[in-house]
């Protein structure tokens, strides 16, 4: 089969695009056909300097096509069935292998480039908001680059929870366009000091959660938003920066610092993380949540999609297709 591999970590210029071996269906798992494939943002993270498991190694947490077969011993899968699937990596290939458990069937019908992108994002960002987060109807809730596929899904969902929902991005336009998914206010990050700004919009007193998916810098910030008795969730680290937190004002203001790691959740609460992934993924089919595509690239052209995003072009996510 076709992948985007590389043998050393570094700048995309590292993706290569070369014939490897095709995967073995594992006991318990299915082999699909990929059609899809969502690039996270631990896959940039990953590659720009994360482990490699192997020589050439495919990164790539989550993926989405047609199941070519299945384990003898699966019985709730069958050739043919259309699917989403999350990996610890692998998923920049044309086909991939999974425990059958790591897959959602999709409802017929389903756009495969938007169902390739909802398990990781939508599953965090649900956890950040309401399983660590807390979040109530009527309180405030700040979300750092809300034109992520986190931001996006977490403006949604925040919304739909009946919360008052503050968002940062790097531009008004980008700004303007989360309106439509339930932002009521936008802070350019660019412009602007997000943490007076937020401050502002709530009175002085702060926000009751923010859901900081860049760190360094940015969670320094996102801590200094909170109002008494906050809350801050970090999910991932997109910044980069190096930046260490300064964690007085937390017991100062009684205010708390949760980490989320999705994949956590999969592993040990596998059935609540998955019942939640597979509502969002209905939820979307049927129009009540959307799940954005930004534009897609040729499997071939891996690398390029990977200095797109991190161009900080992109609104939502970016797809690849084998």
């Amino acid at each position: 089969m076709k992948a985007a591999v590389y043998y050393e970590t570094g700048p995309p210029s590292v993706f290569k695009y070369e014939d490897v071996p095709d995967p073995a269906c594992p006991p318990g798992g299915v082999l699909i056909d990929v059609e899809a494939i969502s690039i996270e943002g631990g896959d940039t993270l990953n590659r720009a300097g994360g482990a490699m498991v192997a020589e050439p190694h495919i990164v790539g947490y989550q993926c989405a096509g047609t199941i070519r077969e299945i384990a003898p011993d699966v019985t709730d899968r069958a050739a043919g069935d259309r699917v989403v699937a999350v990996m610890p990596f692998g998923s920049h290939a044309a086909m991939v292998a999974v425990p059958a458990n790591a897959t959602w069937l999709l409802p017929d019908g389903m756009d495969i480039q938007q169902a390739a992108t909802i398990p990781v994002p939508f599953g965090t960002a649900d956890d950040c908001l309401f399983e660590f987060g807390k979040l109530q109807a009527g309180e405030t809730v700040l979300i750092q680059a809300g034109a992520g596929g986190v931001g996006l899904a977490a403006i949604q969902l925040a919304k739909r929870a009946g919360a008052t929902v503050l968002a940062t991005a790097s531009s008004d336009e980008r700004l303007e366009r989360l309106k439509e998914f339930g932002l009521d206010h936008g802070i350019n990050y660019k412009t602007g000091d997000f943490v007076a700004e937020a401050r502002a919009l709530t009175n002085g007193q702060g926000v009751d959660l923010v859901v900081d998916s860049v760190g360094g810098r940015t969670l320094q910030g996102s801590l200094e938003s909170l109002r008494y008795r906050g809350r801050a969730i970090s999910v991932g680290s997109a910044g980069r920066d190096g930046t260490k937190p300064d964690l007085g004002a937390l017991s100062a203001g009684n205010r708390s610092l949760t980490g989320v790691f999705l994949g956590a959740e999969l592993a040990l609460q596998p059935d609540r993380a998955r019942a939640i992934i597979a509502n969002h993924i209905a939820d979307v089919a049927a129009g009540k949540l959307r799940a954005v595509v930004d534009r897609s690239f040729p499997l071939s052209e891996a690398a390029g999609a990977h200095a797109y995003i991190e161009s900080r072009q992109a609104f939502g996510r970016v797809v690849l297709v084998p």
